[in-house]
Parts: structure tokens; sequence; C-alpha cells
């Protein structure tokens, strides 16, 4: 029996969907900011499992944001991007404090820099932490907000086609996060204490720097 003409472009307009989700999620997850780094720090000082709970809590944020830009995009976006100097001084001096906390931490003496086993106490902090870290940064929404409308989908999205266009950002975020902390954890086995201790001061100056831009900009 051949399909019908109404079933076929509702399949192809969900798969186009989620395909945009996991374009827009790598879009997002990609270029390196001060998250991607420091995902990358929690898997060099205590492993895969901290690291991987780092990204998750990311790539939760973008999840929560992709939702948010399906369901009222543009207009939220216009009323994030109005309030966009509380969020850009709120994230920098968050960041700020994480830096100097970080160098704090990485200046002391060299035996205290090693790779502790996390407790599952610890996993979820690192997991809120990091969801929070990422919430905090309103270019998110704004972001998705944007691919929403100028692909069209905010238009004629289906309930389903919203979703998959999440869950596609989600993955393409949590498997760049997942990489990162891949990254970090495989370092970190490979470092000697010097070492991880010189890559922990590197990273945090590096945050330090990102968080002068965003509250000089």
């Amino acid at each position: 029996m051949p399909v019908s003409c109404g079933v076929r472009p509702r399949f192809i307009g969900t798969l186009d969907a989620f395909v945009s989700g996991v374009v827009a999620g790598y879009g997002i997850a990609i270029p390196v900011g001060a998250i991607a780094l420091l995902i990358i720090q929690v898997g060099i000082k205590c492993g895969f499992r901290c690291g991987f709970m780092a990204g998750a809590g990311a790539a939760t944020a973008d999840l929560l944001y992709a939702v948010l830009a399906v369901l009222g995009g543009a207009a939220l976006a216009q009323v994030i991007n109005s309030a966009g100097n509380m969020f850009q001084l709120l994230s920098g001096i968050v960041l700020v404090v994480i830096a100097l906390v970080g160098l704090r931490k990485a200046t002391r003496r060299v035996e205290h820099v090693e790779v502790a086993l996390p407790n599952r106490s610890e996993l979820v902090k690192t997991y809120a932490r990091f969801l929070g870290l990422t919430v905090i940064n309103p270019t998110t929404i704004i972001y998705f907000a944007a691919v929403v409308v100028g692909l069209g989908l905010a238009s004629d999205l289906t309930a389903t086609g919203g979703v998959m266009f999440a869950v596609g950002a989600f993955l393409a975020s949590l498997s760049w996060q997942t990489l990162l902390a891949s990254v970090g954890a495989i370092a970190g086995k490979g470092m000697s204490p010097r070492v991880q201790q010189i890559a922990m001061v590197g990273g945090n100056l590096l945050i330090l720097g990102l968080a002068a831009v965003i509250l000089l900009r």
C-alpha cells in the first residue's frame, strides 16, 4: 500500500528537526570556552567519572535551553537579551572566583595534586555545579532561539519535532562534553604531579582571561 501524502512530510520534518538539533548542539558545544576548559580540568583532577558528570551537567543546560527555545525562543531570547548585562556580570564574577580558587589549589605543594576517586555525592555536586555554570550563560538561549527561528522551525514545528530537536541538541552536546572528559582523564593518567600542577595553573589562567574578556567587553 502506498504511503499517504500526509505521513511522509511529517516524518521528514521530524528527522530534519533532529538533525537540526544535532548541528545546533555541536555548534554551541564545540567552541572552546571556560566550561570546556573546566571539564578537561575536572577530568585531569579526578578522572573520567567526574569529567563525565561535569559534561552531563553542561549538556543538560543545553537541553533545557533548547526546549525553551522551541517553546518560545524568539520572545524569551529577547527578554534575556535585555538583561544581558546582568548575566554577563554574574557569569564573569563566577568565572573569576572559580579561577582564583583553582589557582590557589593548583599552586599548593605538588604532593597535593593527585587523582582522587570520587564518591556518589561528589559526582552529584559536580553535575549540579556545571549545570548551574552553564545555565547562567544567556548566550545559549539566544543561540538556540536564533537557530529555531532562522531555520523556520518556530512556525510549523510539531510537538514531536520539538522533542527531537531538543534531544538531538542534548546528544550532540553530551557526546562532545564526554570527549572532553575523556581527554582530561587520559591526560591526567599520563601526567606527573608537577605536570598536572602546571596544567591546572595554565587552565585557570585561561579561565581568568576569559572572565576578563566577559567583564570588559
